[in-house]
C-alpha cells in the first residue's frame, strides 16, 4: 500500500513539474519592430532603390509589401501613435515637444511627450507576460517618468531626443539640445570610442535578447535606429562603395527612381510627379564644386541605409541561430518621409554653430561634419510625391513598409496597395500576441485606442483593412488632410501651397499635382465637415506656425 500512495505521490509531482514547464513555454509569437529615421519612400531595393538593401529585400519576399502605408509628417509624433494606437494629439505629441508655445500648455495632447492618457504598447504587452526591449531613438519623453523604461520596457538603451551625431562626440542637431543617452533610467555618462549608433544598438538590443535566451516568454523588440536622419554620418569605406553613384544629380534619380516605382507597378504607368522645387537648382545650373559637394552627400546617406540593412541582418541571423525566427512577428518601417528641411529648420540653430564643423569635402559623413540631405535628393526619394518631410502631402507621410507573420505566409512576396495607416499597428501587435487593452492600466483610467488590428488583412485573408481604415485627418504645424479612400482634401500655408484646401485624387494622382477642388466643390465641403469632426474629437487646437526656415 505504501508503494502504490508513493507512486501516486511521484506521478502528482511529476505531473505537477510537466505543467509547470508547459506553463513556462508561451508559443506567442515574439514581435520586433524596426523604424527607420527619416528613410524615402523608394530608397530601399524592394520600393525601387539602387541602394544595396538584401536583408530588407529578402525580408519583402517572405512577407508582405504595404504601398500605400502612411506615418506622420515628422518624427515624434509618428512615434507616438505608433507605441499608442491613438491620433498624435490624444497620445501628446499635438506638436513635438521642441516646438512647445505657451498656448499649450495644460492640454494633454500638447504634452511634448507620450502622455498618461494612454497606455504604450511596451506597458501592454510587459503586463501580458512579454519581455520588452527597446534600442536606439525614444522621442517621447525625457524626464524620470517618460523615458522608455518607465513606459513599460524593461531593458532599454535610448537617445531620448531627435537626433544628433552618430559618432561618439555627441554633437546635437541645434545648440539648445542636448544629447541624452539613458540606459533603464539611467543618464549614460560616456560612449565607447569607436561607437556608431546604427552598430551600437544592434548590438545592444543582441545583449537583450541574448540575456532572456529560452525562458520561455516572448518578447516584443522595438529596434529604433536614427539612420538616415541627418546629420548623415556613416563609416567612410561604406561612404567610398557609393562613389560616383550618384553624380548625374537628383534630376536623374528622381526619373530613375519614378521608373523603377512604375516597373513595380507601385505606381501607375502614367503617374505624374510634384515638379522640382524652384528652390532647388536643376543639376547641370550647379558648378562643378556644388555637384561634388552634393553628391557625396547623397553618397553618405545611401552608406547609412546600406550599413543598417547589414545590421538588421545581423538580428535576423540570431534569431534564426536561436530558432525563434519562424516564431517572429518583423514590421519595419520608417517615421515619415525623407528629410528635405536644411539645418535652419531646427530651433535655436546658429551660423556659428553650423560653422564650427569640417565639412570639407574628404570630410562630409565622418566624425565632425554636419551634412544634410536636402530638398533635391528628398524630392527624389520621395517621387512621384509632393514634398518630404514636415508636410502633411504625401511626401511627408507615405512611408515605406514591410510585414512577415510568424511562419510561412501564403502572400508572401505580395504588394498591398490597400491604405493602412500606423494607428493600427499598436492594435495589430496586440491582436497576435493575445493581449487585451482595457480602459485601466496601472490603476489609471486610459482611453481606448483609435486603431484596429489589420492581422486578417496581413495574413490574405482579406483584400482590405477594417471598415473606416482609410479615413484619416491630420494636422501638424498648421498643416491639414483628410483621407477618405482614395480622395484627400489638403491645406497647407503659402508659400507651400495655396493656403485653402484642395483636394486630390491620389489613384490617378499620387504627385498631388491636379486640384480638383473647383470641379467637386460638394466633395471638398464634404470632406472639411469630416475633417472639422476630427479636430473637435481629438482636441485640435487652432495655433499658427512659422515655417519659414523649413525650405530654403
Amino acid at each position: 500500500m505504501d508503494r502504490i500512495v508513493s507512486a501516486l505521490l511521484g506521478l502528482i509531482i511529476l505531473s505537477s513539474v510537466w505543467l509547470g514547464l508547459a506553463e513556462a513555454q508561451d508559443s506567442r509569437p515574439n514581435i520586433l519592430l524596426i523604424v527607420a529615421d527619416d528613410l524615402g519612400y523608394s530608397d530601399i531595393g524592394s520600393f525601387g532603390g539602387e541602394i544595396a538593401t538584401p536583408t530588407l529585400d529578402h525580408l519583402a519576399n517572405e512577407g508582405l509589401q504595404l504601398t500605400n502605408f502612411h506615418v506622420l509628417p515628422s518624427c515624434s509624433p509618428t512615434r507616438s501613435v505608433l507605441l499608442s494606437g491613438m491620433d498624435n494629439h490624444r497620445a501628446g505629441l499635438g506638436t513635438m515637444g521642441e516646438l512647445k508655445t505657451p498656448e499649450m500648455e495644460d492640454h494633454p495632447g500638447y504634452a511634448g511627450y507620450l502622455n498618461f492618457e494612454v497606455a504604450a504598447l511596451p506597458e501592454v504587452l510587459k503586463a501580458g507576460g512579454y519581455h520588452t526591449y527597446m534600442a536606439g531613438k525614444w522621442h517621447l519623453g525625457d524626464d524620470k517618468e517618460t523615458t522608455p523604461h518607465a513606459r513599460g520596457f524593461e531593458e532599454t538603451f535610448a537617445l531620448l531626443p531627435g537626433g544628433g551625431s552618430h559618432w561618439n562626440d555627441r554633437k546635437p542637431v541645434s545648440p539648445p539640445e542636448t544629447m541624452i543617452y539613458n540606459r533603464n533610467g539611467k543618464v549614460v555618462q560616456s560612449l565607447p570610442d569607436d561607437f556608431y549608433s546604427t552598430r551600437y544598438y544592434t548590438d545592444v538590443l543582441l545583449e537583450f535578447l541574448e540575456g532572456n535566451r529560452g525562458d520561455g516568454k516572448p518578447f516584443f523588440a522595438y529596434l529604433s535606429y536614427t539612420a538616415p536622419h541627418d546629420p548623415l554620418h556613416a563609416p567612410r569605406n561604406y561612404i567610398e562603395k557609393y562613389k560616383g553613384a550618384y553624380d548625374l544629380g537628383w534630376d536623374e534619380l528622381r526619373q530613375q527612381r519614378l521608373q523603377a516605382l512604375k516597373g513595380l507597378g507601385i505606381i501607375q504607368a502614367d503617374a505624374r510627379p510634384f515638379p522640382r522645387l524652384p528652390s532647388v537648382p536643376a543639376w547641370s545650373e550647379m558648378s562643378t564644386h556644388e555637384r561634388d559637394e552634393a553628391a557625396r552627400d547623397m553618397e553618405v546617406y545611401a552608406a547609412m541605409v546600406d550599413y543598417m540593412d547589414e545590421q538588421i541582418l545581423r538580428i535576423f541571423d540570431y534569431l534564426k541561430e536561436t530558432g525563434e525566427y519562424d516564431n517572429t512577428m518583423i514590421l519595419f518601417l520608417s517615421d515619415n518621409g525623407a528629410n528635405g528641411a536644411l539645418p535652419t529648420a531646427y530651433p535655436g540653430q546658429t551660423e556659428e554653430y553650423l560653422s564650427s564643423f569640417d565639412n570639407s569635402l574628404d570630410n562630409r559623413g565622418l566624425i565632425n561634419s554636419y551634412i544634410e540631405m536636402g530638398p533635391g535628393w528628398a524630392q527624389a526619394s520621395m517621387s512621384p510625391s509632393r514634398m518630404f518631410k514636415a508636410f502633411t502631402s504625401e511626401g511627408g507621410i507615405k512611408a515605406p513598409m514591410i510585414v512577415k507573420l510568424p511562419g510561412t505566409m501564403s502572400n508572401a512576396g505580395a504588394m498591398s496597395n490597400a491604405f493602412v495607416h500606423v494607428r493600427d499597428i499598436m492594435p495589430t501587435i496586440l491582436d497576435i500576441a493575445d493581449v487585451s487593452h482595457t480602459g485601466e492600466f496601472d490603476g489609471r483610467s486610459v482611453r481606448p485606442m483609435q486603431g484596429q488590428s489589420v492581422l486578417d488583412f496581413l495574413a490574405g485573408e482579406t483584400d482590405t483593412a477594417y471598415s473606416g481604415a482609410n479615413q484619416v485627418g491630420y494636422e501638424l504645424f498648421g498643416l491639414k488632410a483628410f483621407f477618405v479612400g482614395d480622395w484627400k482634401i489638403l491645406r497647407m500655408p503659402r508659400p507651400f501651397a495655396s493656403g485653402e484646401w484642395e483636394l486630390y485624387d491620389l489613384k490617378k494622382d499620387p504627385g498631388e499635382t491636379n486640384d480638383l477642388s473647383s470641379e467637386y466643390p460638394e466633395k471638398v465641403q464634404e470632406m472639411i465637415a469630416l475633417w472639422e469632426r476630427y479636430k473637435k474629437d481629438n482636441a485640435v487646437l487652432d495655433i499658427s506656425y512659422d515655417l519659414s526656415g523649413a525650405v530654403k
